[in-house]
């Protein structure tokens, strides 16, 4: 707790415009991942939280398993028992930082205890099983697996429990409408009841005569309610009874509707009619009558009870789960104990009571069905008050989070299951006196499914490291996608909007901007996941129009039916409404009501944004789908060699990187006793020293550089949470994604049109917006057929120049400057040999098989890469070093590291969605300049302001200029009437916050700009519109207009040219089509398609045309010639046939017609060199491929 503390007083450094004094700290960002991994193994945090006795997720999972039994079957006693005990996880065996450098999973060992029981003796024996290794989760709330850092997704999931439901669908000419009842579980068959009507005419559908009640079992053939009923026990009397209160309730809610009919009396009377050979009256009829219609074929009753019971009432195959339960017990007001998680008798009974008042709802008010009437019931022998509406399956209060621990948990499941199967397998098959736990327990299945849900599962991705926000944002991101989720192609637009339920608990702003707009989310900042999976959001408590400082967590069920003001509602000094009436939020609408009225507040204006969203200064002012650009492309933003905080930011800075893990922190107070660049040694409070080793550029998983650098000095006192170093870009401990630079809004001999961007070769030079990227390279030594591949640097055909960098050993040296195709480690392996000569073999014997056939097989640098070697790794199986796989004895890792400078082609963006590639960078001499000479960074297009409709970036220009300069607030000015005392000065370089929704305003920006310090001429170089005068960096003159400039946070994202720049002379085709292959990647050319070939057509551009349809394509021969006329310096010969052509030859004669190329004197021509190599393997398999001309067309083909 020190350490929230100690990272939020420290927020004070950077003052804030902020009107709104928020009551509540930001959670740690991270929870949403470690809350619910700590529930899943029982973490120290949650045992402190929950105590001792609590169960965990393995601990539940075990627990249901139990016991697994060697008979299945219920009618035989079973013989024998497995139950396990409790889960044991030992600590890890290797470090994270291990597990990256050698590959390797960061992984607990699991323990069972296991206890095999035989009911025929009694005799126990118990054992402590190994089940394989356990992935852990690191502190940062991510798995290393296989060396790769992972995340988790929360999955976004329909959440167990009825729902009712009013559809309309066509059956013949009628227009059916379903008034419809869900029972949907955690695991196990859906239940289904409902009721059909003729639209808009309350007449019952021809299939059953008369209106009833019908139930659908696991969305089989539909029957009627009552026999549902009947089946489960109850008898005629007992369902008349059960549901006599329903006319009542109807009456007493609603006296003006019309009761028109008792659908369960007619549905009882439909089980006594003529459609039944016989009357369904007893319990055994309705269990007969209902497994015949689900399962299609006759039984008797009590293989239909037993059927009945395993579907519905036995929590191995149907599980509600403790959320399904409790939103059954929510909904339909009975009182079940959360532990029972199968259905009961009262939640049908409760259910189809609600149906029928629902039925009774859209009857009398069709177009409101969501006017949630009040009935008054009996439910289980008590009066209740039940609200009855249609549920909207999009909002909060249906569906919830799947997060890491429960997705794990439900593969474990998974695997236990599968292992099951194989117990019950040797239970049946090995001597029971001989069995042990040991014996019957096989740890394949559950360690496969584990790894499989790593490895392979559309919700573990590969982490996004970008920047510290990219990694933060992918932890707390919420998917709708994956199994048990939505299907992407199937997503309808409801699903993908916004919803009033979203409010404080998903951003409606950052989401994807592709197909899974919607369908990928992200958390709010101050959400939190309850117990049953639903996302809460804090808000303050109004008891009789006074806020009072008790905050309450509400899930948006919950939130239903409560008037809710935001966080910037006028209060008085004693904490009441200021105003008599005020504006408040009211399911879905904002609606103003009277002060007394008011339940809740929000505790924040940014209560409703992601952390992305938050970090955009002046978000108010920006167009929605801009703001989602925005948010999106800071995580996109690359680390700087030199990282710098926002002049203008939202105060979200410093917990956003404090949180993400970039920062080293203080763990306790203490005195610094040492500092290096890659270490700091803390003498702490009870006389221990503490190291802190600090990570210098290490590759992140996007290949960025990971590198952190020392805040403090030796001597220095430090408390605990305070950060010790920086991270990539943070900036003394706030998040730094770009420059604060000194932007101009103007065009410049149209280099900006179109969102281009002009920079200053100044940038350049200064490296101000240069990033370091580290690319790794690796190489195997294998055991092949022929031999052992050994990494040497005697390779043959090579010259010295070439082997010139490498050691003894074949491998560069670090420092090395390498180019595209230098060698980074030499490796020869063995070729096919064939019969020596007794000479050879005497040279063999002389040079000890130096003369050996060896291939050049070494690892070199790929095209378009090059840069600095900064590491290498080498793994050796014969020096000692663990197991690297299958065959392979040496391993050799290289890492290279660039520094790229900003250059054309780049791509630069705001926070507010305004992104542009870099068309010019001008000398310095050339830009714009103002009064004083000094020149401006960047020009941008003005242009794409009105239209983009972001007028943030303004404002943020105006306020960093302000900021740059300084300012001092002199006088009365009714525009600083809400500035804070503190905020009446600032010296040059002041970092500002403005948080979202509660910034600075218009008129005090103005005022700002009115009283920014003069410089040391004492001029104000922009006046209080914003403006200022530029002069012509090549001519001198002024410009004809006053221009915009300030200072703007841009950020250079990783889109670079340097990664998508490529050429292609030759290279490798497509073994298909002969046509060479395309991108980057695999070396590939520019497609020259369809409409391309249409645009020289048209221009008759006949011979370019052919010559890029041929030899620079598909023409085998033609290329091949064309190269070596090229090399020779010959002229080009005339192109040949090309491939696509004999392809198109081919696929003519498989459909038996006959083609023949004939030339201008109409002469055969010969479509393949080596067409003869085809007649002489014909003729060696015997085959007769000469046409004869003796058979007809129809048979031609046969006559082998």
């Amino acid at each position: 707790m020190a350490a929230k503390n100690a990272k939020n007083t420290r927020l004070a450094s950077r003052p804030s415009f902020a009107k709104v004094q928020e009551q509540i700290d930001l959670p740690d960002l991270l929870s949403l991942q470690t809350e619910s991994f700590d529930w899943l193994i029982g973490g120290p945090a949650w045992r402190e939280k929950e105590g001792n006795k609590a169960k965990t997720g393995l601990d539940e999972v075990f627990e249901e398993i139990s016991p697994i039994e060697d008979s299945a079957n219920s009618s035989q006693d079973p013989k024998m028992g497995l139950v396990f005990g409790e889960p044991i996880l030992y600590d890890p065996t290797y470090t994270p930082d291990e597990c990256k450098t050698k590959g390797k999973s960061y992984t607990q060992p699991l323990y069972i205890k296991a206890e095999f029981t035989n009911y025929l003796t009694g005799e126990i024996k118990s054992q402590t099983v190994f089940m394989g290794d356990f992935p852990v989760m690191t502190e940062k709330g991510t798995f290393i697996i296989n060396g790769t850092e992972r995340v988790v997704v929360s999955q976004l999931v329909r959440s167990p429990g009825v729902y009712f439901s009013v559809s309309t669908n066509t059956t013949g000419n009628l227009d059916v409408r379903n008034n419809k009842a869900q029972i949907i579980p955690s695991r196990g068959s859906y239940l289904e009841f409902l009721t059909e009507w003729v639209r808009d005419d309350r007449k019952p559908i021809a299939r059953f005569g008369q209106p009833i009640v019908q139930v659908q079992v696991d969305r089989k053939t539909k029957v009627s309610a009552t026999i549902f009923l009947k089946a489960l026990g109850f008898s005629k009397e007992e369902i008349i009874a059960e549901f006599s209160d329903i006319e009542k309730a109807v009456g007493a809610a609603a006296p003006t509707w019309k009761y028109d009919l008792d659908l369960i009396a007619n549905t009882l009377a439909y089980d006594e009619s003529k459609v039944f050979a016989n009357p369904v009256l007893t319990k055994e009829d309705a269990l007969r009558e209902l497994y015949r219609k689900v399962r299609g074929e006759q039984a008797g009753s009590e293989v239909a009870a037993a059927w009945l019971n395993s579907t519905y009432f036995e929590s191995k195959r149907y599980n509600l789960a403790k959320v399904g339960r409790h939103k059954l017990n929510r909904k339909l007001g009975i009182e079940e104990p959360l532990e029972v998680n199968t259905l009961t008798r009262s939640d049908v009974i409760g259910t189809l009571k609600y149906l029928l008042l629902f039925d009774q709802s859209i009857a009398n008010q069709s177009s409101l069905s969501n006017a949630r009437m009040e009935f008054p019931v009996k439910m289980n022998g008590k009066s209740v008050k039940i609200a009855v509406s249609a549920d909207d399956i999009d909002d909060f209060s249906n569906r919830r989070i799947r997060s890491v621990g429960e997705l794990i948990q439900n593969q474990v499941r998974i695997g236990l299951s599968r292992m099951e199967r194989v117990v019950r397998e040797r239970m049946s098959t090995q001597d029971i006196e001989a069995i042990t736990p040991q014996t019957l327990i096989n740890l394949r299945p559950v360690v496969s499914a584990i790894k499989e849900f790593f490895g392979a599962s559309q919700l573990s991705q590969f982490m996004d490291q970008n920047n510290p926000l990219a990694g933060l944002a992918h932890k707390r991101r919420l998917s709708a996608l994956g199994p048990g989720g939505i299907a992407r192609e199937r997503a309808q637009m409801e699903v993908r909007d916004v919803h009033p339920s979203h409010y404080g608990r998903m951003c409606p702003v950052e989401t994807p901007e592709g197909p899974n707009i919607g369908l990928i989310g992200s958390l709010t900042a101050y959400a939190r996941i309850n117990a049953f999976g639903f996302i809460e959001t804090p808000y303050l408590k109004v008891t009789n129009g006074k806020v009072s400082g008790k905050i309450e967590y509400l899930d948006a069920a919950a939130e239903d039916g409560k008037a809710i003001a935001g966080a910037d509602t006028p209060l008085n000094e004693d904490k009441t409404f200021a105003n008599k009436k005020v504006f408040a939020r009211f399911r879905g609408d904002v609606v103003e009501v009277d002060k007394e009225d008011v339940d809740f507040v929000d505790v924040s204006p940014r209560q409703l944004a992601s952390v992305s969203t938050s970090l955009i200064p002046f978000l108010e002012h920006d167009d929605s789908s801009r703001a989602l650009m925005g948010a999106n492309m800071q995580r996109q933003a690359v680390p700087l060699v030199r990282s710098e905080a926002p002049l203008v930011g939202t105060g979200m800075e410093r917990t956003a990187a404090f949180d993400s893990g970039a920062l080293v922190v203080a763990e306790a107070g203490g005195v610094i006793e040492e500092v290096a660049a890659d270490l700091i040694v803390i003498k702490q409070e009870n006389g221990r020293k503490k190291e802190y080793k600090l990570r210098k550029f290490d590759r992140s998983n996007q290949g960025t550089a990971i590198n952190q650098q020392p805040l403090v000095s030796v001597g220095q006192a430090v408390v605990e949470g305070e950060v010790l170093a920086d991270g990539p870009s943070t900036d003394s401990g706030e998040l730094a994604l770009g420059k604060n630079l000194l932007v101009a809004f103007m065009p410049w001999e149209g280099h900006n049109f179109e969102d281009a961007i002009i920079l200053s070769q100044n940038l350049v030079k200064e490296d101000t917006l240069s990033s370091i990227h580290i690319e790794e390279y690796e190489v195997d030594a294998r055991d092949t057929k022929l031999g052992k591949e050994e990494i040497t640097a005697d390779l043959p055909n090579v010259s010295m120049e070439a082997l010139a960098q490498l050691d003894e050993n074949g491998i560069i040296r670090i420092g090395a400057e390498v180019r595209p195709g230098d060698i980074l480690v030499g490796k020869v392996t063995p070729k096919g040999e064939t019969e020596l000569s007794a000479e050879e073999r005497l040279l063999r014997a002389i040079f000890n098989e130096k003369s050996r056939e060896v291939r050049d097989t070494s690892l070199k640098v790929p095209h378009g890469e090059g840069g600095t070697v900064i590491g290498v790794k080498v793994f050796d199986v014969e020096a000692g070093d663990e197991e690297l796989g299958a065959g392979i004895n040496q391993r050799v890792v290289v890492h290279i590291a660039q520094r790229r400078k900003i250059t054309e082609g780049d791509k630069l963006a705001g926070r507010h969605g305004n992104k542009g590639v870099i068309s010019k960078i001008l000398p310095i001499e050339d830009m714009p300049f103002m009064e004083d000479g000094t020149p401006v960074d960047v020009i941008l297009n003005p242009l794409g302001i009105p239209g983009r409709m972001n007028f943030g970036q303004i404002l943020e220009t105006h306020l960093g200029w302000i900021a740059k300069q300084g300012w001092k607030v002199e006088g009365v000015a009714k525009w600083a009437d809400a500035i804070v005392k503190e905020m009446r000065e600032g010296k040059p370089g002041t970092k500002v916050a403005t948080p979202i929704f509660d910034g600075a305003s218009k008129d005090e920006i103005i005022g700002l700009l009115d009283s920014t310090l003069p410089n040391r001429d004492g001029q104000r170089l922009v006046d209080s519109t914003g403006k200022a005068k530029l002069f012509d960096g090549r001519s001198g003159e002024p410009f004809p207009a006053p221009v915009s400039v300030g200072y703007m946070y841009i950020l250079k994202l990783h889109h670079l040219v340097d990664d998508k720049i490529h050429a292609r002379s030759t290279g490798p085709y497509s073994m298909i089509t002969q046509q060479p292959l395309g991108g980057k990647a695999q070396f590939g050319g520019q497609r020259f398609g369809e409409m391309e070939v249409w645009a020289l057509q048209a221009y008759g551009a006949a011979h370019t045309l052919q010559e890029l349809l041929t030899i620079k394509s598909d023409d085998i021969t033609g290329r091949v010639r064309t190269y070596e006329a090229i090399v020779k310096g010959d002229n080009i010969q005339a192109p040949g046939i090309p491939e696509s052509f004999r392809v198109l030859a081919k696929e003519m004669q498989s459909l038996a017609l006959n083609v023949e190329v004939l030339n201008a004197e109409g002469v055969a021509v010969q479509m393949r060199d080596d067409d003869f190599e085809f007649d002489r393997a014909a003729e060696e398999l015997g085959i007769n491929l000469s046409r004869n001309e003796n058979l007809s067309v129809d048979n031609e083909f046969t006559g082998f």
